[in-house]
């Protein structure tokens, strides 16, 4: 795709105005509340929206469209929908405990209902996953987006790559947090959350009237579908097995049993326990304005899955056949190497891997790799599956002799082989569908996404870093000038490793972007808030019960990774969830504290509760209850 004058006009204007009126927002704050709570001072539709847009990024809209254009379709919305329900609850169990403790970071909440050593293991755990998975996947993301627009013209001289479209979104995202911190955040993030919800809006009109539109001759499964009929029942008859919330007990991503517990634990933990969306809120101005703010959000959530999963689908519906083309570009080295080592099997040290997509279209090279791959590990292939089950079967075979064997010996499984590139799905409809000029405003509000999440990432590990660490350990009692100006130098180191990890995800083993987020939040997710849940309910928990929690999950989430390597990650999670919480219940009841844990009361702001905003969290929880009995 050209780029186009008017595009590019739009999208730096946009742009330069997001940079421009959040620094100007913030440009008086000086000290470390300014800095990095926008000086306790934010109102609820600020909140709201910047929770929004913190949240909303190339992660979704790349990500999880990609996901809806694949096998899961609608099923991925529970990630937004039951995120709703999550909101609600958080708006009047957690926050009223966090806004009257008056902390800046969730880890300072396990130092007074814990020890240091809580607090610091989570701080830790924090900005490892913030800096070398998060952030570099959104990065990532969106370099994938611009990758795709525009392939591999110049701009200004400099190609557009992969790992050059990662470095300029993360050094301009660093950028405006760098220089004012939360306030600019929440300020910029106003016009991006409002923009990118417009942009999908727009973009979800434009498939629909493409899918309208579209013929059998360019798609060929309309053939029995009634010539007259309309986008809406284009979409959901070509769509049918993709328009329901549950899947079968053995999908290996969402299985029904993830709704009923594990997918509550990501959500729980992002929306309560996550410092880069929880920061917002600890930043209100009053619990009533911080309740507003998150309920206003919860009912953006339920916009969310109509203007980015809907349109994953319609992407597959007109455009498989480029999915399939960017998918044969990506598989090429690999289907060399195979072509090398094919005929002698016996000496290779190799093995291919591919998606369930694969086989469906190179049926003859799939059964030849079963094969190649079976003489490799010295088994027979299954024959009573389908040939991905049989290939994951061998390649489990190969995993678990590479366990006993030194590293030299082991045997390489090359990257993935795709049916389609999924993720490409959303990028796909802005380059078929949406002219010049609004195309413009479209990757702007994109692009503005990508560098929302990525400040509020960078804000909350620089703040992570500074409160929890370098405050408490190398300077105690430092000015705040100081702490200013260490958050300053944490955004821009944190920033250079993020983008310096991110172009490495290009590599298919990762499975796409939104699976390698949350695959690895696992390793954190569930152990922190079995932590605070526990810690919560059961004021007679000592100490070294939040020490324990948090060690005890990663090893936990490893060994199931391990033994059971088939498990979803969301069963993964909820039994290491649950594993934490017997382990901390057994401590309690061996060693309990002689009297309950008090929470600290160092808050001077309002604490009274909001009526109204009450009575719109019901009316969101009563929709999404709605929603999921609709699409059932």
């Amino acid at each position: 795709m050209e780029l186009n004058p008017l595009d590019i006009t739009v999208f730096l204007g946009f742009i330069g105005a997001v940079i421009a009126i959040g620094i100007l927002k913030s440009r008086h704050g000086k000290t470390s509340e300014d800095y990095f709570l926008a000086g306790r001072g934010l109102s609820w539709w600020l909140i709201g929206f910047s929770l929004i847009a913190a949240n909303i990024s190339t992660e979704q809209f790349i990500g999880m469209s990609g996901s809806a254009a694949k096998w899961l379709g609608l099923a991925i919305a529970s990630y937004e929908w039951m995120a709703a329900i999550t909101l609600v609850i958080v708006a009047f169990f957690f926050l009223p405990k966090f806004l009257r403790a008056g902390i800046y970071t969730i880890p300072e909440f396990l130092e007074y209902r814990y020890n240091k050593t809580a607090r610091s293991l989570m701080a830790v755990f924090m900005i490892l996953i913030y800096v070398f998975v998060t952030f570099a996947a959104v990065v990532y993301s969106g370099a994938i987006v611009v990758k795709t627009l525009f392939g591999s013209q110049e701009v200004f001289g400099i190609a557009i790559s992969i790992t050059n479209a990662c470095w300029v979104i993360g050094i301009v995202a660093a950028i405006y947090v760098m220089c004012g911190g939360l306030k600019a955040c929440a300020w910029a993030d106003l016009l991006q959350g409002s923009a990118l919800i417009i942009g999908g809006a727009i973009v979800l009109v434009l498939a629909m009237k493409a899918l309208g539109n579209a013929t059998v001759e360019t798609i060929p499964e309309l053939a029995n579908i009634d010539p007259g009929a309309g986008a809406w029942t284009k979409f959901t008859t070509l769509n049918a097995h993709k328009l329901h919330m549950v899947l079968p007990k053995k999908d290996p991503e969402i299985p029904w049993t993830a709704l009923v517990i594990g997918l509550w634990i990501p959500n729980f933990y992002y929306w309560g326990l996550n410092q880069y969306i929880t920061q917002r809120t600890l930043g209100s101005k009053s619990l009533a304005e911080g309740q507003k703010g998150i309920v206003f959000a919860a009912g953006l959530k339920l916009i969310i899955p109509f203007i980015i999963v809907f349109p994953g689908m319609i992407a597959f519906n007109l455009y498989s056949a480029d999915m399939k083309t960017e998918a044969s570009d990506n598989n090429m080295e690999t289907l060399a190497v195979f072509e090398q080592v094919r005929s002698n099997p016996a000496t290779a040290k190799v093995a291919f891997e591919f998606d369930r997509q694969f086989p469906e279209m190179y049926e003859d090279t799939a059964k030849a790799m079963v094969a190649f791959n079976a003489a490799v590990a010295g088994v027979e292939p299954p024959t009573d599956v389908t040939l991905h089950e049989a290939n994951e079967e061998v390649l489990g075979a190969i995993k678990n002799s590479n366990k006993n064997l030194p590293k030299a010996e082991r045997v390489a499984i090359q990257n993935t082989l795709l049916g389609y590139k999924f993720d490409s799905a959303f990028a796909l409809l802005i380059k078929k569908l949406v002219p010049i000029g609004l195309r413009g405003f479209i990757l702007a509000a994109i692009m503005g996404a990508v560098m929302s999440s990525l400040a509020s990432m960078l804000n909350s590990a620089s703040t992570i870093f500074t409160m929890d660490l370098y405050n408490k350990y190398v300077k105690k009692g430092a000015s705040q000038a100081n702490l200013v100006t260490v958050g300053r130098i944490c955004v821009g180191v944190f920033a250079v490793i993020g983008c310096s990890i991110a172009p490495l995800l290009d590599n298919p083993k990762f499975g796409g972007v939104f699976k390698y987020i949350q695959e690895f939040q696992g390793y954190i997710s569930p152990g922190i808030l079995a932590v605070f849940v526990f810690g919560f309910l059961v004021r007679k928990a000592p100490p070294v019960t939040g020490v324990v929690g948090l060690i005890l999950n990663p090893i936990m989430y490893f060994i199931l990774a391990q033994v059971f390597p088939k498990l979803a990650f969301l069963d993964r999670m909820a039994i290491s969830f649950f594993a934490v919480l017997a382990v901390m219940g057994v401590i309690t009841l061996i060693k309990p504290l002689k009297e309950p844990v008090k929470f600290p009361v160092k808050s001077d702001i309002n604490m009274d509760s909001s009526g109204i905003a009450k009575v719109f969290g019901v009316i969101v929880v009563v929709i999404t209850i709605g929603l999921y009995i609709f699409f059932w």
